[in-house]
């Protein structure tokens, strides 16, 4: 009969046997994977603990070579092969999950660092900054440590591999000097911290806010929209202005009157332009001064704080002082000086 048939060393009618049971577990654990993800999918969003989320990451992240690899294994452990063949199989289902398992520590590390930052990229951007970066070495510790387990299992000799990585590391360094500059500039930004995520700040003449800070490029989104893309080691190099840790603005600004104006109302000026400044919430006055014989103007300066960083709080305190400074000239029949020309005008003698 055909089922007593050898095939491989094996009657049929223990392949069929495999084939049966590998592709129950298939069918199984792919049904049990995918309700699960949607369960803890529902209610992961409704409890405070982490514990259900990182399950549902977990099962999200379960691919469908592993469950086909953990089928066929299961099914091989019916055919009772010899030890050698056993262990070569056992290694390739080792593989598979070492590959699995790199998908599931990625999948944890991202959710940890999603997690956090949106829970503290407003109040404190450098902790993000500094998490994002214990996030990659965490990668680094994960992928070196599954591509060494899966060396030792393949038979290489990880001791003599690592010490010709140590002398072979020297000549790819001198190789990519740029790059291990960028990288060492990026570890420069993580640990002093000019700069981090949700920082507004200004690299020569262009501005934006922080995004996202890698180990070869920082990215910044300017007030226009699109993404500025600065290197590292040039960004370290640069002049950089951080706004975001702008406690105060300091706000200095002019106004010129005619030269027709009486000595009495230029008097009267510099406390008219402080009641003007103190009536506004936020701001702390310094000092109005009648400070130049202009051109064409007497001017007088005016200095002041604005007791935040936001540039439209600005914007809108300065607009209004501007509004009451014009309001109030025009009560007081104070003109404002703007720019004039003179003609001379020679009467030729005949």
């Amino acid at each position: 009969m055909i089922f007593e048939k050898i095939f491989m060393g094996k009657p049929v009618s223990e392949w069929l046997i495999a084939l049966a049971i590998m592709i129950t577990s298939f069918l199984i654990i792919k049904l049990v994977v995918v309700f699960l993800h949607k369960h803890l999918g529902k209610i992961a969003p409704k409890t405070e603990n982490k514990v259900d989320d990182i399950f549902h990451v977990l099962f999200g992240e379960v691919k469908n070579y592993f469950i086909l690899g953990l089928s066929i294994y299961l099914a091989t452990l019916s055919l009772n092969f010899t030890p050698g063949v056993e262990l070569k199989i056992g290694i390739v289902f080792l593989l598979i999950l070492l590959l699995q398992i790199t998908f599931w520590g990625n999948s944890v590390i991202s959710f940890f660092v999603k997690d956090y930052k949106s829970k503290h990229i407003e109040n404190d951007g450098a902790s993000v900054t500094t998490y994002s970066a214990l996030a990659f070495a965490a990668r680094l510790l994960l992928f070196s440590t599954i591509i060494l387990v899966a060396l030792d299992n393949l038979g290489f000799n990880v001791t003599t591999l690592i010490a010709g990585l140590g002398v072979g590391g020297i000549a790819i360094a001198l190789a990519v000097q740029n790059i291990l500059g960028d990288l060492f500039a990026s570890l420069s930004i993580v640990v002093d911290k000019p700069f981090v995520l949700g920082d507004f700040i200004i690299v020569d003449n262009y501005l934006g806010v922080v995004e996202k800070i890698g180990l070869k490029t920082t990215r910044i989104k300017s007030l226009s929209g699109e993404q500025l893309v600065f290197s590292n080691n040039d960004l370290l190099q640069s002049r950089i202005r951080n706004f975001k840790r702008m406690e105060e603005r300091r706000i200095a600004f002019s106004v010129g009157v005619t030269y027709q104006t009486p000595a009495e109302k230029l008097r009267e000026i510099p406390s008219l332009m402080q009641n003007i400044i103190e009536a506004h919430d936020n701001t702390r006055f310094d000092r109005a001064h009648f400070k130049e014989f202009g051109n064409f103007s007497l001017n007088f300066e005016m200095v002041y704080y604005i007791e935040s960083a936001d540039y439209n709080t600005y914007m809108d305190i300065q607009q209004s002082i501007n509004l009451k400074i014009f309001e109030m000239f025009e009560q007081k029949g104070i003109e404002f000086a703007y720019p004039t020309q003179t003609l001379f005008l020679n009467k030729e003698q005949n």
